[in-house]
């Protein structure tokens, strides 16, 4: 599991910006929202980390909803590279895991 250390900032790429918006209707903020879960889910995502090490995330926002959200870390930044919103597998996971302890961030 990875530790997310605050203060977080993130680093939008320019071409993937509005990526997430236009594919899941998924805006930035609502994108960087689930870093602040107390419950949050991170887990690394070796099948896709060839050039760097990504990592998967399920969080959720301040209005409750529920992402799955693909990031790398580059220095001290966040670089979402896909936000939507999670499948009912991932729901599962989250509620099941959510049960047993917050995660501290």
């Amino acid at each position: 599991m990875k530790v997310i250390k605050e203060p977080l900032s993130f680093d939008w790429d320019d071409g993937n910006i509005n990526k997430n918006f236009e594919r899941h209707l998924i805006t930035t903020n609502m994108a960087e929202e689930p870093f602040k879960d107390r419950y949050l889910l991170t887990f690394p995502d070796p099948s896709h980390s060839k050039k760097e090490a990504r990592y998967n995330l399920i969080g959720k926002t301040k209005d409750e909803d529920l992402l799955f959200i693909t990031y790398t870390i580059r220095a001290t930044k966040i670089r979402i590279i896909s936000a939507r919103v999670a499948d009912k597998k991932e729901r599962k996971f989250y509620e099941q895991q959510k049960t047993k302890k917050p995660t501290n961030i």
